[in-house]
């Protein structure tokens, strides 16, 4: 399945002292078994030398670059090589290995730009390191969305999106409190929101008339105004709007029942509020193998739908299901966009 790929995935390390490496390493061992798409990690070769070695894995590591990944891949990991900045040991963050982990993550970026790399996979980040270097955006998809910028001239706006086998859903707003959600939360936001997912959904799922469930904010979905305003007030005009525009969005949907099995097949992606509304039904119905993809963006970006775990780094307790899927899905993506382009 590696030969019909012109181009690899560009694995950016994440932490290297998280459970990226070992999820890496457990990928590649199972490329032949799970069909994986080539990939090539950007980062450290000595991380991944030490960590096959703490966890007794036999995995042959190759510098080389993007063109010559697709051949090595069968035979050894391909790697892209970025210093770490420091001896990493697993489980212990170290914030002079966070230039490392911006570098890895920009070079991604720019080999998938530059026609190099089919699209992004993005190992977890700890954001606590990067702040402490001085890193100003609040996770990957800001920080993508400004190399998007830089690259391109032209400012996006992305939109993060947990694709499960059962379901694919969107937070409109996401890392805020909860108290803030109803402020944040405007007809605009939901609009451009939903246009986003849309297109990709079109353009990179082959989706010819995806179907949008929006979700309401309140219980019931407001209840006709007697649990709050602004599913009457906000959503649904957003929801006309979008509908004017010839989008097949329904709603606001009372959350509580849209998630069950029958509800699921009425619809393409559950647009939700809140993150909680849309990352607790995506990541119970598929925990493992859910993977976080970034709409809006000029490239494919998928990545992981969990954290840097250096609680179990080098324990061999990491399971690689999630970044299995991740790859898998950005290799979909990619050939589904080619066909469409």
């Amino acid at each position: 399945m590696t030969l019909a790929f012109s181009r690899p995935l560009a694995l950016s390390q994440g932490d290297p002292a998280g459970i990226g490496p070992d999820v890496t390493l457990m990928a590649w061992l199972r490329r032949r078994e799970l069909g994986l798409p080539p990939f090539i990690f950007i980062g450290d070769p000595d991380v991944l030398a030490t960590r096959a070695r703490m966890l007794d894995l036999t995995v042959a590591i190759r510098e080389t670059d993007c063109a010559g990944a697709i051949d090595v891949f069968a035979d050894a990991l391909p790697v892209l090589p970025i210093p770490a900045g420091v001896e990493v040991t697993a489980g212990e963050a170290h914030v002079a290995t966070a230039r490392g982990t911006i570098a890895a993550i920009e070079q991604a970026v720019s080999l998938t730009i530059g026609g190099e790399a089919l699209g992004v996979v993005t190992n977890p980040i700890a954001k606590s390191v990067l702040y402490e270097s001085g890193f100003r955006f609040p996770g990957h998809t800001e920080f993508l969305a400004e190399l998007a910028k830089r690259a391109t001239g032209t400012p996006v706006t992305p939109v993060m999106m947990l694709a499960g086998p059962k379901l694919r859903a969107i937070p409109v707003t996401i890392h805020i409190p909860i108290k803030d959600v109803p402020q944040a939360l405007t007809a605009e936001l939901i609009v451009e929101t939903c246009r986003t997912a849309h297109a990709d959904l079109v353009e990179r799922f082959g989706i010819a008339n995806p179907r949008l469930a929006v979700a309401g904010l309140n219980p019931h979905a407001g209840e006709d105004g007697a649990i709050g305003k602004e599913d009457a007030n906000v959503i649904h005009p957003a929801i006309q709007f979008l509908r004017a525009e010839g989008i097949d969005a329904i709603g606001p949907l009372p959350a509580d029942t849209m998630f069950h099995d029958e509800a699921r097949a009425r619809y393409d992606v559950a647009i939700c509020m809140y993150h909680d509304q849309a990352l607790i039904p995506a990541k119970a119905l598929g925990f493992d193998d859910a993977v976080n993809v970034t709409l809006g963006l000029p490239f494919i970006r998928t990545s992981p739908d969990h954290g840097t775990a250096f609680g179990i780094a080098g324990k061999g307790l990491a399971r690689e299901s999630s970044l299995v899927a991740a790859l898998k899905l950005a290799g979909h993506l990619g050939r589904v966009s080619k066909s469409n382009s």
